[in-house]
Parts: C-alpha cells; structure tokens; sequence
C-alpha cells in the first residue's frame, strides 16, 4: 500500500483531524525532557541562610532538623561546605548575647554578625556574605502616645537601622539586607552607605515581606518571638498584592539594587507579579522556615519523597520569576542536583 494511502486511511480510522502535533514526543526519554526543559535549577541560584551566635560548637533547632545555631567557628565550616557544593551565598541571622530595646549589638564593631562576616571573608574570600538586619524596629512604650503600645515606631527605626547596614559593611559584608518593612529604609541605608564610601555596597531589600504564619519555625531559631503584639502593623497583609507592587516600586525608587519577596510557596503569583513588573531587577524568593519544616516533617513520616519534592519545588519558585532562592534546603538540594 503506497505511503500516501497509509495517511489517508489513519486519519480516516483515528479523527477527521490528524495529531500532527503530539506533544508527548518529546517526554519519551530523560535525555529528550531535558534538551527540551524550560526552567533549570543549580547549585549557584541558593542562598544559604546561617543563624550565628556567641560560643561554640553548634545547636540543632528542634523545628527544624538539619538547621543549627552555630558559633563563628562553626559558620566558617558550613559556609566552606555550602561552598564547596557551588553554592555561592550565605545570609547571616545573628542571635545577639542580650537582647535591648535598639538592638545595640547589631551595630557593635564585636557584634556576633560582624565576627562571622570577618572570619567567613578570612577563610573563604569568594563567598558571598549578605547581612540580614534582624531587629524590626525601636517599640512605642509610651501609654499616652496616639499609637498603641507595642508599635513599631517608624521614623526613629531609620538610624538603627543605618547603623547597622554600615557597621556590616564595614565588617565586610558583600550585601546588606534590611528585612523590617520599615518606609523609608532602603534610601536612609543607601545615603548612608554612600556617605561613608561603601557606595559600591549593593541593598538587597526584603521589599516585599508578608506577615505570615510560615515563619514560625524561624521563631525558634533566631530565638525572636514577639513579646507582645505582632508585626502586621510593618508586614504585609498576606491578602494584597497591589501593594506589592507599591512596596516594590518605593524600594527601586529609593535605590534597592536587588528585591525580595518572602514568603515563597503561598506567594509564587505576587513574585510572578513582581517579576512582570521590574523584569531588569534580580530577584530573590525566601523558602522560608515553615516551608521547609513541613516538608521535613512530611519524609520524616514517609509521606512524600523528600528529594523530588524539594527540587520541584524550587524549580516552582523560580519558574514563577525568581534568579536567586533563600532556601534552608540549599545544600541538601545541591547534593541532589550535584548527583
């Protein structure tokens, strides 16, 4: 039978339409899906996050297996293993020896945050170190005042957090972070920096931070639970998304070199969004502690396969417009993806 009439007859036989097209073609084989694939994860879009603190050795954190509060020594080794598997970043969080009511040690030349940038610049030059800036802000306590007590007061923030971005950059770090949702952050740190010829000092800002329950786990480990309150009066209603994008657009305004949105899983549409918006900025999504807890918790019970879930997840998260990804999982994710 000629070929012509073979054609004609299966197209007869099959559909007065012929699947000219069949898309699974190309999923026949590991080989075929990836020349074909679309989004592609590595070890280089993980930053790594590290919770320090004074002393030594290092303390599982209970609600989060695998993740420790770690001395500056111990720091040092996890950053050396995160680069040693092509990570290139960490993020610090520093857990002070005593708590105030401006955060002093965040800004103290023998804070713990400004000893592990020093000895992680020392011992592993090319890693980037990006600073968080965890105290949220200078509380109102007094009674008369119009605002309630427990608010986070805004304008006198400002200076404690400028102290702090240039005291880390003068200890060496790569990248400040402010993470307070406080107006008016990005361009006090920028004049800041700048004034003080750290102008070359990029601001990574966490301008897009929702007030989530996700970040419980994170609670314990940077031993930061509010004493009262909490902090919806300075993060996000978790319900709005136009707001995003204004909170984003005073940030780039005011002279943020690379944002943030955090939560990731619950926000992939307001990253998403954030990414149509400002296509030239990089952009970074925190896997944040809750995220990852649940997806410990869920192996731990044998529920789900821990490695497919967690690197398909990742590959949402910058699918949805992330370059780069927070993610406690970075150097598990790494070895898998590593082989």
């Amino acid at each position: 039978m000629a070929l012509l009439e073979l054609v004609q007859q299966s197209v007869i036989h099959t559909s007065t339409t012929p699947l000219s097209r069949r898309l699974r073609r190309l999923r026949t084989t590991p080989a075929l899906r990836a020349m074909v694939r679309e989004t592609e994860i590595n070890a280089r879009d993980f930053i790594y996050p590290l919770f320090v603190r004074h002393g030594t050795g290092r303390n599982e954190i209970h609600s989060m297996p695998g993740i420790f509060q770690l001395s500056v020594a111990e720091a040092v080794r996890e950053a050396e293993s995160a680069a040693s598997l092509g990570i290139p970043a960490v993020i610090l969080f520093g857990i002070p020896a005593e708590k105030d009511p401006i955060g002093l040690e965040n800004f103290a030349d023998n804070g713990i945050v400004q000893q592990a940038i020093r000895a992680i610049k020392r011992e592993i030059p090319e890693m980037v170190v990006i600073t968080d800036h965890g105290h949220c802000g200078v509380i109102n306590t007094n009674n008369h005042s119009s605002l309630p007590e427990g608010y986070v007061l805004n304008d006198p923030t400002l200076d404690v957090i400028a102290r702090a971005a240039l005291s880390h950059a003068e200890a060496g770090a790569d990248i400040v972070a402010p993470s307070g949702m406080i107006d008016g952050m990005v361009g006090t740190i920028r004049t800041a920096l700048d004034y003080a010829n750290f102008e070359h000092i990029p601001i990574l800002s966490y301008a897009v931070k929702y007030a989530s329950a996700f970040y419980g786990p994170f609670r314990e480990a940077a031993e930061s639970p509010p004493k009262f309150g909490d902090r919806k009066t300075h993060q996000m209603d978790p319900a709005n998304v136009r707001e995003a994008l204004c909170e984003t657009a005073m940030d780039v305004a005011e002279g943020a070199d690379m944002l943030m949105v955090k939560p990731a899983l619950p926000y992939l549409d307001v990253l998403y969004r954030v990414r149509q918006a400002y296509p030239e900025m990089p952009l970074v999504a925190y896997n944040v502690s809750g995220e990852y807890s649940m997806v410990k918790a869920a192996a731990a019970n044998g529920w789900l396969d821990e490695c497919k879930v967690v690197l398909e997840t990742l590959t949402g998260i910058k699918r949805a417009g992330a370059d780069l990804m927070i993610t406690y999982h970075a150097k598990e994710a790494a070895r898998w993806l590593n082989g």
